[in-house]
């Protein structure tokens, strides 16, 4: 039987960062916002921590998971971004862009790349998220919805969606957004736009034309 009880914690109250990113630290698994969707996530360096996330949304283990990081030079601790990266590092992050790239970082788990030698990273344009990044330096993004379900932008979507076994919910109210980041890969020679979201492909394209 999965675990349904869960902390609350509120990103306006006192400590309410301190303690969700103490238990992102000791191994737990985190509901938080991002700038687009509710997101759940733990350290990407625990694999038992992220088999956890997979049995918690039903999820496929061969599905690559998203890392956010707090600014570029911490997504650079993981990831190489290419002059490609760069250009839109710079232009979009904090936002609602996640750029695939090489995997820098080999201790980050086996499980969040799929054994691929590639990583997803973002850098999310939400306060509470931020300050969140700034004591765990790293933590998975993925969306906070049982596989094949709508992606909450709402705590009380998030407890509507039946989603069960994580260990507390950081809420920080409605998701600016509204809809997911656009993910573009620029591990090859040119970028290419896998999933269109808040920003559009025909933008990321003319950026290099």
């Amino acid at each position: 039987m999965v675990n349904s009880t869960f902390r609350v914690f509120r990103c306006s109250e006192k400590d309410a960062v301190a303690s969700s990113a103490s238990i992102v630290n000791k191994g737990g698994v985190l509901v938080f916002p991002t700038d687009t969707v509710y997101g759940i996530g733990c350290s990407p360096y625990l694999d038992k921590s992220i088999e956890r996330i997979f049995r918690i949304k039903g999820r496929q283990e061969d599905k690559p998971l998203p890392v956010l990081s707090g600014s570029i030079r911490d997504v650079e601790e993981i990831a190489i971004l290419n002059q490609t990266g760069r250009v839109l590092a710079e232009k979009y992050w904090p936002g609602a862009l996640t750029i695939v790239s090489r995997l820098k970082d080999t201790k980050i788990s086996s499980k969040v790349t799929a054994g691929r030698n590639t990583i997803a990273t973002r850098i999310p344009d939400n306060r509470c998220t931020l300050e969140l990044l700034a004591i765990c330096r790293h933590i998975i993004g993925t969306s906070a919805n049982p596989s094949g379900h709508p992606s909450p932008k709402t705590p009380d979507e998030v407890i509507s969606s039946n989603l069960n076994g994580f260990d507390a919910l950081l809420d920080g109210g409605p998701t600016k957004q509204r809809i997911e980041s656009t993910i573009v890969d620029i591990s090859g020679p040119e970028p290419r736009v896998l999933r269109e979201g808040a920003i559009r492909a025909a933008e990321i394209y003319n950026l290099f034309v």
